[in-house]
């Protein structure tokens, strides 16, 4: 059996005396894809925060390559190899793309480059039509685009990509999820929230399902009806 890249083990945690995650585990082999669905507050964002070294849970485990991460700094974390491409993109507003995407590109220069500002460009046309542009003159597909290309440029084995669609139009949607399918082509292992479930199940291998912070469905993509998920999602 492969081992698992990220393997999530009885997670607990908290804002002050409200719990947002419950016990939850699952895990993700290379190469996958993983969609995290559930309802506005079921944990989802708080459990990418946590894998991220941004929350710090109370109790459980998060293993990269069998290895602990929990409650290791959000700055060790993507050393490790993990990028999250957070809800809102959170792209420097003051800052041209160019710039943006240099002080990823500056701040992981170690070792042997897969992604360069090139091929973020290659893979979002639009980028290289708007580099000049600052944060504040992008449209929202073009600020999700940036972000992506900001997190790739931290050379991740593992994306966490924070609300895929939110916001945004079918046409650039389908474009983000064109990119999205050339990402994992190069062996980058992809967990994702995605509101739109129909979606998710359509390109995830794997999904989790949330409610309340508590896992109410795990299971391979293709085996689970729409009505089954559905169920899990609304209670």
């Amino acid at each position: 059996m492969t081992q698992p890249i990220l393997r999530v083990d009885g997670l607990d945690a908290f804002y002050g005396q409200l719990q947002a995650l419950r016990g939850v585990s699952f895990e993700v082999a290379p190469g996958e894809a993983l969609a995290v669905i559930g309802a506005n507050g079921a944990g989802k964002t708080t459990l990418f925060q946590v894998v991220a070294g941004l929350h710090r849970a109370a109790r459980g485990e998060v293993l990269l390559d069998g290895e602990p991460i929990r409650g290791l700094p959000a700055h060790r974390v993507v050393r490790r190899g993990v990028a999250l491409v957070p809800e809102g993109r959170r792209i420097f507003p003051s800052l041209s793309v160019e710039e943006n995407l240099r002080v990823a590109e500056d701040r992981h220069r170690a070792g042997p480059r897969r992604w360069t500002r090139e091929r973020v460009y290659a893979l979002f046309p639009d980028l290289r039509a708007a580099a000049g542009r600052r944060g504040t003159q992008l449209s929202g597909g073009q600020q999700q685009m940036l972000a992506i290309g900001r997190a790739l440029l931290c050379e991740p084995r593992l994306l966490l990509f924070d609300e895929v669609s939110l916001g945004l139009s079918p046409l650039v949607v389908r474009e983000l999820y064109r990119a999205l399918e050339s990402i994992r082509g190069e062996g980058v292992t992809l967990v994702f929230v995605e509101q739109d479930v129909t979606r998710s199940l359509a390109f995830s291998d794997h999904v989790v399902c949330l409610q309340r912070g508590t896992v109410r469905l795990a299971g391979r993509s293709q085996s689970r009806s729409l009505d089954e998920v559905r169920r899990a999602y609304f209670g």
